[in-house]
């Protein structure tokens, strides 16, 4: 089943898409793990990518559309996938409908200040870099990596001002997609109102509609 997860940031993604890939057998595919491979690894693709980062630009539909084809290339993904954070426009939603055919599409319905609060309550493993939560994902120890010891941070992209800018940015670039995939007949709704929705309740949610698919 080839499958794309949209919502706003902070509407848990990553997050339901990590759980539900081993329900259905499908890799979970994040262009911006992607991405943040590569600056690690400094290939040629993570040297582009730090570069225009670096400056504040957004990384061109020509190169975020070179990695996914290299992605969906590989095995894994040939029974199907989860996208996270891709597509993120109208333009390279259609490069994908090139590419393949989806056959569902996950919207995740969340309000602003539902997002907010859950989001600035994100912390990161200054060490390894899981993500917890002190909400819905909280650590065994307060401020302690369940996986490795480090020290859990909170990041300054996870703070009120900058979240209130990326969701002003998703409702220009991203939001118009939900149109677009509804008008195809792929959107599935899962409504979330709650700050601190067990993950299971909701994954066992989006698994369920699925199987309408």
């Amino acid at each position: 089943m080839k499958i794309i997860m949209l919502g706003p940031p902070g509407s848990g993604k990553g997050t339901y898409s990590k759980q539900l890939s081993p329900k259905i057998g499908v890799p979970h595919i994040s262009t911006g793990d992607i991405f943040r491979e590569n600056i690690k690894n400094s290939t040629e693709i993570g040297k582009k990518v730090k570069a225009i980062i670096d400056k504040g630009g957004l990384v061109p539909d020509g190169l975020v559309m070179e990695v996914v084809r290299e992605r969906l290339a590989r095995p894994d993904a040939k029974k199907g996938f989860i996208f996270d954070g891709f597509p993120r426009t109208i333009g390279q939603a259609r490069e994908l409908d090139k590419m393949t055919k989806i056959d569902a599409v996950v919207n995740l319905e969340v309000p602003e200040e539902v997002i907010i609060k859950r989001t600035t309550a994100r912390r990161m493993c200054k060490k390894c870099g899981a993500i917890y939560n002190v909400l819905t994902l909280k650590p065994k120890k307060s401020g302690v990596c369940d996986k490795c010891g480090g020290e859990l941070i909170h990041r300054d992209d996870d703070k009120e001002e900058v979240i209130r800018n990326r969701l002003e940015e998703y409702r220009k670039l991203t939001e118009p997609l939900i149109d677009y995939y509804r008008k195809k007949g792929m959107i599935i709704d899962i409504r979330n109102d709650k700050i601190d929705a067990p993950i299971e309740e909701v994954v066992g949610r989006i698994a369920e509609e699925l199987k309408n698919v």
